[in-house]
């Protein structure tokens, strides 16, 4: 049996001689593993291997740990205490390398730390990173600011590139791209691949009084996975998305080489880095983002509607959609309404632009109805926010002390702080989270009707937030033409809103968490609700950053027709696919774990 296996081994290398293919060729193809090196093979970097590295990072390759690691081994140590006193605070959970803002997805993924982790502080650490793992065939994982929910932050048996230390940030009112000509010129800020957005936010808005379209959490990176996907802000239908906002990048390629993206050089890289997806297609070192003047006034409006029977909640649902399409659905509203089981609609609006009587005269026609009815109750306040002081601590905790939570950790730096409203997303671990546009046309006089009672349903199975600032339906001329110059799903354009529907475990625990048959119940429910959701528009697609980790046709539904192009560009800048995470340009031609290809 042997000998046959041998001849027919013989005979098909005679075969590929003999039609003109060298042994050099047969061999080139065999420089392209079908997977990736793990510690136990011997292929894997020896110590002294893993030590030339290090040494020539100046010492900065850490070994990830998880954060309850240490409570493990002694729950009663000073450690362990320490987590578990800021196991909810995100700040603390961004400054060591083997915590996640997520803990895992079940069924999914769990958090694992990986082998080894370079502690990147300036390009040159993520050059000898990312040559170092394309040379030894090594998973590789990109993380910043680790807020992802798909788990593509972390990878058991990879070297993870941490930008966290990478967080200069410079205003500058000329910036001139790259080789542009000098006409192209725009007030800018360039920050570092871990810079926060808090930390963008205190030097454009609080010391030069600009405005930069990035995202609610103050904790989220502003040059990792949100700006790369897409990124919605609270007033994108004034100022866009963030990938539209983004004017330069400095990127490092798989092949080891530096590389400044923008308008006028490496276009095609540029326009697939904005919107086409984080750590796909390089690492991002820096980028230089547009920003705006600051509008005259922010507000926030919030508050809830209850309704004493079925009817009249129905009846709410439809007098608030067609208001929302006549007097919100435009660049001076963002954030989110949403619509909740036992007959509750909840709001926390904000708007830019207007003043608070210009805002308040816009909601009277609606209190005005909410009045008439008998069977409705409902509590609305309004905040105007000076414009200058929407991310200061001190603001915040002066006049609305329960809406923020000061940094307090170790480290703390002073007027870092989070939404409360945020808490519950550190360390959670995530039974679903899924997301869907609304098309504008849901909401006109033909088809109100079939949405209206769609969400009705939909609000007897679980709660559904409806963020309207996640679709650019009615957006600004300026918040349209620069998101046409991104690579996001073109149904963006369309989509008055985007419905998102989640449930999860918030506290933090020792094991995975279990599927227990009322948890199931729930998730069955969201299923269901989101698939009424997507029967009202099929083709609407969703935004990447906010998804099903189980997404269908996930290219289609996250890209639309722009994906096609994603993957030719993927191909030319990482032919070999050093850059893999779940979902991802280029991702299906792996398997899940990122190790082997398919």
């Amino acid at each position: 049996m042997y000998r046959k296996i041998i001849t027919i081994c013989i005979l098909a290398l005679t075969f590929s001689l003999s039609n003109g293919q060298s042994l050099a060729n047969v061999s080139d193809k065999n420089l392209k593993p079908n997977c990736r090196c793990l510690p136990s093979e011997p292929c894997w970097p020896d110590q002294q291997q893993w030590d030339t590295l290090a040494k020539s990072l100046k010492g900065k390759l850490i070994k990830p740990r998880l954060p309850l690691s240490v409570c493990e081994k002694n729950s009663d140590s000073k450690e362990c205490k320490l987590v578990l006193q800021n196991i909810k605070n995100p700040f603390y959970m961004q400054s060591d390398s083997g915590r996640n803002e997520s803990q895992g997805w079940y069924g999914a993924w769990h958090n694992q730390s990986s082998s080894y982790a370079v502690e990147a502080e300036d390009t040159q650490d993520i050059v000898k990173a990312a040559n170092f793992a394309r040379k030894h065939n090594l998973r590789l994982v990109i993380k910043g600011a680790g807020h992802d929910y798909l788990g593509r932050s972390s990878s058991p048996d990879a070297l993870l590139i941490w930008t966290h230390n990478m967080r200069d940030i410079e205003y500058n009112k000329h910036f001139h791209p790259q080789n542009c000509p000098k006409n192209k010129e725009y007030s800018a800020v360039t920050v570092g691949a871990g810079t926060r957005w808090l930390e963008a936010y205190n030097v454009v808005t609080n010391h030069h009084h600009q405005y930069v379209q990035g995202g609610g959490c103050t904790t989220v990176g502003a040059a990792g996975g949100f700006p790369q996907g897409g990124g919605f802000g609270s007033w994108s239908k004034q100022y866009g998305t963030g990938a539209g906002g983004i004017i330069q990048a400095e990127v490092v390629t798989a092949d080891g080489k530096v590389v400044i993206a923008n308008e006028c050089q490496n276009q095609v890289l540029f326009w697939a880095i904005k919107g086409g997806g984080g750590g796909t297609y390089g690492v991002v070192t820096n980028l230089t983002l547009r920003t705006h003047k600051l509008p005259s006034h922010f507000g926030l409006i919030s508050g809830e509607i209850t309704t004493d029977s079925d009817k009249a909640y129905k009846k709410l649902i439809k007098e608030f959609l067609l208001f929302y399409s006549s007097k919100l659905n435009n660049e001076h509203w963002g954030e989110q309404f949403a619509f909740r089981p036992n007959d509750k609609m909840t709001i926390a609006m904000v708007t830019q632009g207007l003043a608070e009587k210009e805002a308040l005269d816009i909601w009277q026609p609606f209190k005005k109805w909410l009045e008439s009815q008998p069977d409705l109750h409902y509590k609305l306040k309004y905040i105007d926010i000076p414009p200058t002081q929407i991310w200061n601590y001190d603001f915040w905790h002066k006049n609305y002390p329960d809406m923020v939570i000061k940094n307090i950790g170790p480290d703390a730096r002073d007027g870092e702080f989070w939404w409360a409203s945020n808490t519950a997303e550190v360390s959670a671990y995530w039974y679903t989270y899924q997301s869907w546009y609304l098309p504008e046309k849901l909401f006109d006089s033909k088809n109100i009707d079939k949405t209206v009672d769609t969400f009705y349903k939909v609000s007897q199975l679980a709660p559904v937030s409806i963020q309207i600032n996640k679709g650019l339906a009615g957006a600004s001329k300026e918040a349209i033409e620069l998101t046409k110059q991104t690579s996001m799903h073109p149904g963006v354009y369309d989509a008055g809103a985007l419905a998102i529907m989640s449930y999860s475990n918030d506290k933090p625990e020792f094991d995975k968490p279990k599927m227990t048959q009322e948890i199931e119940q729930k998730v069955d429910n969201i299923y269901k609700a989101m698939n009424m959701i997507m029967a009202l528009a099929p083709d609407a697609g969703t935004y990447a950053n906010e998804a099903d980790y189980f997404q269908k046709n996930w290219q289609q539904v996250f890209w639309g027709s722009n994906y096609s192009k994603l993957l030719k560009i993927k191909n030319k800048y990482d032919p070999n696919g050093l850059f893999y995470c779940h979902h991802c340009v280029g991702s299906e031609y792996w398997q899940q774990d990122g190790m082997c290809r398919k």
